[in-house]
């Protein structure tokens, strides 16, 4: 058996051979379409979720996973582990990381053996997936319960989300801006940046089109990273072919110690809308 099994939600847009080769736990959001519920990341693939988006997003929901889910995922990783550690989606986000205190609380009755540790990633995507991911590497090289939860912290400091949304008509859905303003914005064409900081995915800026819009998110991680090695996952929201351009020239003009391609959540993606392109990052310290 394991010493720390490891969890997160299905909105850190981890590609399925990474959670199987590391035997990550997910626990999934749900997303209702058509009056349809579906689980993310199991019941329905995000290709499927954007297809049907688009047919009718009107219709597209979203909601938090609750305290079961949790505590379904934490049954099955203490099958495999004696520790776990749950990194959640950014508290100023979701219900999430309250949502996994409270399973944490109903698995110290049922899984009595079993210590368990919530992370808040204070951040969302591919960004939150890196926190998972580093935390889920650390068990191989002997590291104790301790030890995964700070290596976790520790890239919960270092990692930076960067997105841009090829249409911001959808964003309204977020709370944070009128119907009329966002669909009057979309006829604009503006193309706007997102980044995430304290805990809040926040407006970066805006550019006239896709292309430039590609270019600032390349320049925002170039000032962050420099020559340093880096992390980088690039991710699409059904827009693989622009994803896979954005990953060949970053495997050119970067030291990337890894470097992979993955779908952004539609759970995040009922808002921000298909076409959106993104990285999420961190460099390696040298020296």
């Amino acid at each position: 058996m394991a010493s720390v099994a490891v969890v997160v939600d299905s909105m850190s847009c981890l590609p399925r051979e990474l959670v199987e080769q590391y035997k990550i736990g997910i626990v999934p959001l749900s997303l209702t379409i058509g009056g349809k519920v579906y689980r993310d990341w199991i019941d329905i693939s995000p290709t499927e979720a954007y297809k049907m988006f688009l047919q009718d997003p009107e219709t597209f929901a979203t909601s938090p996973a609750s305290p079961g889910d949790y505590l379904e995922v934490y049954r099955e990783a203490s099958q495999r582990a004696s520790n776990v550690v749950c990194v959640t989606l950014s508290s100023r986000l979701s219900t999430g990381y309250d949502m996994a205190r409270v399973a944490q609380e109903d698995a110290k009755r049922e899984l009595p053996g079993i210590s368990i540790t919530v992370v808040d990633s204070q951040t969302v995507t591919a960004a939150e997936g890196f926190i998972a991911l580093a935390a889920a590497r650390a068990p191989a090289a002997g590291k104790t319960l301790a030890q995964v939860t700070k290596i976790a912290e520790e890239v919960r400091e270092k990692v930076c989300f960067i997105c841009v949304l090829d249409t911001i008509r959808h964003v309204y859905r977020t709370g944070r801006i009128p119907k009329i303003a966002a669909q009057a914005a979309s006829v604009l064409n503006i193309k706007p940046i997102l980044t995430s900081s304290s805990g809040l995915v926040r407006f970066a800026g805006a550019a006239r089109n896709m292309k430039h819009g590609i270019e600032r998110l390349f320049q925002i991680m170039k000032a962050k990273v420099g020559h340093n090695p880096v992390h980088v996952a690039v991710m699409h929201a059904f827009a693989p072919e622009e994803a896979e351009k954005i990953r060949k020239r970053v495997a050119a003009e970067y030291n990337c110690a890894e470097l992979w391609v993955a779908e952004f959540s539609p759970v995040m993606g009922y808002a921000t809308g298909t076409g959106t392109l993104g990285m999420a990052f961190y460099k390696e310290e040298t020296g």
